[in-house]
């Protein structure tokens, strides 16, 4: 399948045949899972574009599928459920997430947050490779390598690091990395920027004296490149 493909799994198929209309007269090609295990079944043997995926399935749940998905590729994953709490957002994005839509929801939100997830994970026009002393990130076969060397990195350490790198010296916010990088306004705890920037620096740190990871502190972070 093309990348302008969907996936959709969950359970209410009143909301699935919403999600479904939404996106096929938006010019999607669909394909929808009513459990986890099917689900995973049509992600691998139809590669879809994208997947909206609920967490609260019945047999293998909306946490297991995307851990699976992730650990095979990188589509994009919008996690869509009523599972709302903080600490739900923070272990989905932890997970690999893309971005995390509450229910009930709004369609127009939901076609708007679709686009910005397959814009990011799509090339945009921009640079998918970065060169630097003794450190490149592609982001074509999203892969690290540090001095020679691939370095397993998850995929959304990887597009933070990218994220960083693309605009040297810029200093970002949490709050704009949550934004930008995770897709979705995200209010309150930042602590999933400081886990995947600390687990970042202990691939990173002494690597090279051209370049730093840092921290401005009571802002957020820079990737900074020394003249």
């Amino acid at each position: 399948m093309t990348q302008k493909t969907a996936l959709i799994i969950e359970d209410d198929q009143n909301i699935a045949e919403l999600l479904r209309l939404y996106m096929e007269k938006d010019g999607f090609s669909v394909r929808m899972a009513g459990d986890g295990q099917t689900g995973l079944k049509l992600y691998r043997s139809e590669a879809p574009g994208i997947v909206l995926l609920d967490l609260m399935l019945p047999g293998m749940d909306g946490w297991e599928v995307c851990r699976e998905i992730r650990a095979e590729g990188k589509t994009p994953i919008i996690m869509i459920t009523a599972k709302t709490e903080m600490i739900d957002k923070v272990q989905g994005l932890e997970m690999g997430a893309d971005d995390y839509i509450g229910k009930p929801f709004d369609m127009k939100e939901v076609m708007a947050r679709v686009h910005a997830v397959m814009r990011r994970s799509g090339s945009g026009g921009k640079p998918r490779r970065l060169s630097f002393d003794k450190l490149v990130i592609d982001m074509d076969s999203f892969t690290l390598t540090v001095g020679g060397q691939t370095v397993d990195t998850p995929p959304k350490e990887l597009e933070l690091l990218f994220h960083l790198a693309s605009s040297p010296n810029r200093v970002y916010t949490r709050n704009q990395l949550l934004d930008e990088v995770w897709g979705f306004d995200y209010f309150g705890d930042s602590r999933t920027v400081d886990v995947h920037v600390k687990r970042l620096r202990e691939k990173l740190e002494g690597v090279s004296e051209e370049w730093l990871l840092k921290t401005v502190w009571g802002v957020g972070y820079k990737f900074e490149v020394h003249a």
